[in-house]
């Protein structure tokens, strides 16, 4: 990652890693697709948390990197975990692993052990028992709810319904990964091309429409609507991990040999190992045999053993700092390369995409690639019509990893980078030490115009469903729609039977809108008017301006005519408000145009002011104060942040030199509260904090 972006690229930068991660993460978790390689959306997420560490006050709550999941689907009733499902880190090196144990050394000593696990490549899933029976099984969602396939999962003869033996709580959840067996797979994928074969299909054809792969197939059909069908795809499951108000053990170790008595799968290929050779030696036997399983695997799963040491070493906002999971390096293919296109992103940053000949990658058809930037295009010294190297991770699209020079045309032109806008011909804009060329053309660029509207209706901000990237685009080229206030102006007989081309270039498609859409589009833009105040300030896409932000203007104005009419000064008050994001959002509604949308939004009635929580009651009590809750208390640590939040306080989430008060509760980890005297930290109780709220005017 280039760490010279300035405050303004890295925004830009930043909203272009969120929107193609939340992209990313909704294919692969909610549609079972796979639309990048595990490799690269960790390079892409890793530049993220890189950026947001680099410029903290530009990271979002609810950023790819606090999220664990894609989302959750319409089909099936949502359902709250009891105990977040968590992802976890990845590593693909040894380096990184030492790391891990350096750190794992440094907060709780040298006496400890690890388990080594498979990482098995399927679909996460939370099972609850209660007396024994199974009621209920939940998708890991978004890590805080997911989809209940109850009746999908009791299709699956490996788990059971009753248990019959053991000494199990009455209640408890038991987590693992639902999967293919690769022999299943190659049997419905011979059947299909059978079929295929007689409807008179050709290979190309045939190819297209095969399974891609044994964990996406799994996953679209533990989604499907009806368990019948489920039944006649089978799939099994692995179970690793158990949860209960009542320990069953004091180690994950023995955990897994409870669970396997009690009557669950569990898997074989586990091992206690007592330091990192251990662990290494057991990575590096996989890494051979994984090719001789009956299931795939793209890694292996590390845990401290130890349940008291896992609860010290606590969790970060998406993953626990006790495990993490190491990668096997990636496949490989060679193809070549048609044709660089580009494309223009919401914030005018320009991305090159290398088309390709199609190539049979581990079960995918690989088309395309992205080329990130000017300066990889240099590196690889990619030339037209080149042979290239692509690697896969585990899933489809790969990175281009190399050229193969002997292959290379006698008379080929290297690929020289554009120097305007593929969309509107502006001259492009590079500054120095960015890795990015983007089109300051903002006002006129229609791919930024519509990526405005498509950012306004997304899931975060108005979250207008119904839409979706293609229609808004439809409805742009059709003029119905110029900008995002517009979308309140459609009518049912603007809509109806309204036809437009979706799809990719090549594969361009007419759709046209019948009534169910268009009353679910109309529907979805009136839902939206009730979105609250700081998600519409979101939407409306100010520089810098992310959730975050917003929801500090939105708490701080308290009403958009505040804010509108808010001076440098005052905006720049605000804390981790500075001066160029306060520039930004002057310069905002200073613009002729965005005024005029501002005005039809709220003429529309959309909220434009702060509606309290019933029952809530703001003060600046604790203002200026952060807090690091930690620990266990009468009532969950979820609710004393909200009392800190409500407060004027600030919730962080690691012990340093700037925080005011560390909130200690029962079994709170001892590193936390060594440093925390080392540093000189105010600690109080659970009372002495609410001592804090009675004494502070």
């Amino acid at each position: 990652m280039n760490t010279s972006l300035n405050e303004l690229e890295a925004a830009g930068r930043i909203a272009e890693l969120s929107t193609t991660l939340n992209k990313y993460n909704y294919h692969y978790y909610v549609l079972s697709e796979s639309l990048i390689s595990d490799l690269d959306f960790d390079l892409l997420l890793k530049e993220l948390e890189q950026l947001e560490k680099q410029f903290p006050h530009l990271a979002e709550i609810d950023s790819p990197t606090n999220k664990v999941g894609g989302g959750i689907t319409k089909e099936f009733q949502t359902v709250k975990h009891k105990y977040p499902m968590l992802s976890l880190g990845n590593t693909y090196s040894e380096g990184d692993l030492i790391e891990f144990d350096n750190r794992i050394k440094k907060s709780i000593g040298e006496n400890f052990k690890y388990v080594a696990e498979l990482k098995f490549d399927g679909l996460a899933i939370s099972l609850t028992y209660q007396k024994g029976k199974l009621i209920k099984a939940v998708t890991r969602g978004d890590g805080a709810q997911g989809d209940d396939v109850t009746a999908n999962v009791k299709t699956i003869k490996s788990i059971p319904h009753q248990l019959k033996i053991g000494n199990y709580p009455d209640e408890f959840e038991i987590r693992g990964e639902i999967f293919m067996h690769k022999k299943t797979f190659d049997k419905l994928n011979n059947n299909l091309r059978k079929e295929l074969e007689l409807k008179g299909f050709d290979e190309d054809e045939i190819v297209e429409r095969l399974y891609k792969n044994p964990r996406n197939f799994a996953s679209g059909t533990l989604k499907q609507q009806d368990a019948a069908e489920v039944a006649k795809r089978p799939l099994d499951a692995f179970l690793y991990f158990l949860y209960s108000d009542i320990p069953v053990a004091e180690s994950h170790f023995e955990s897994l040999k409870i669970a396997a008595s009690w009557g669950f799968q569990v898997s074989d290929h586990y091992q206690l190992c007592n330091n990192l050779d251990d662990v290494l030696t057991f990575i590096k036997k996989y890494d051979t045999e994984r090719k001789n399983l009956g299931y795939e695997i793209d890694g292996v799963v590390i845990k401290v053993n130890n349940y008291e040491q896992q609860d010290e070493l606590g969790f970060t906002a998406k993953t626990p700092r006790w495990a993490i999971s190491y990668k096997y390096k990636t496949e490989r293919a060679i193809t070549k390369l048609n044709k660089v296109t580009y494309q223009v992103g919401r914030t005018g940053a320009i991305t090159p995409v290398a088309n390709l000949t199609p190539v049979l990658l581990a079960g995918t058809t690989v088309k395309r690639a992205s080329l990130y930037n000017a300066d990889e295009i240099e590196r690889l010294n990619l030339f037209e019509y080149d042979t290239v190297f692509v690697e896969k991770g585990g899933e489809i699209i790969p990175k281009i990893v190399g050229v193969d020079e002997t292959k290379r045309e006698a008379n080929a032109s290297p690929v020289i980078y554009i120097t305007h806008c593929p969309e509107c011909n502006t001259l492009l804009q590079r500054k120095e030490g960015d890795a990015l060329h983007y089109c300051p053309n903002e006002s006129g660029c229609k791919p930024q115009l519509k990526g405005k509207i498509e950012h306004f209706i997304g899931r975060k901000a108005m979250n207008i469903d119904s839409l979706g990237a293609e229609t808004v685009s439809g409805l742009f080229d059709k003029g119905l729609i110029k900008n995002y206030g517009d979308l309140y102006d459609l009518r049912a007989e603007d809509l109806l039977n309204l036809e437009f081309e979706v799809g990719e270039e090549e594969e361009k498609k007419k759709r046209s809108l019948k009534e169910k859409s268009v009353r679910n589009i109309l529907d979805g833009i009136e839902a939206s008017k009730k979105v609250p105040f700081e998600r519409v300030l979101f939407a409306m896409g100010i520089r810098l301006v992310g959730e975050t932000v917003a929801k500090k203007l939105a708490q701080h104005f308290q009403n958009i005519d505040r804010l509108m009419q808010a001076e440098l000064e005052s905006l720049n008050s605000i804390h981790e408000i500075g001066d160029k994001i306060a520039l930004q959002v002057a310069n905002f509604f200073k613009d002729e145009i965005n005024l005029r949308i501002v005005e039809k939004l709220k003429l529309r009635g959309l909220q434009m002011a702060i509606v309290e929580e019933i029952g809530v009651i703001r003060t600046s009590k604790l203002a200026g104060k952060s807090f690091l809750v930690s620990g266990v208390f009468s009532r969950s640590r979820d609710e004393i942040k909200k009392q800190i939040e409500h407060n004027g306080g600030r919730n962080v989430s690691a012990v340093s030199a700037k925080l005011d008060y560390l909130l200690a509760g029962d079994k709170m980890g001892p590193e936390k509260l060594k440093k925390a005297n080392e540093l000189n930290i105010t600690i109080i109780d659970e009372a002495a904090f609410e001592t804090l709220l009675q004494q502070i005017l």
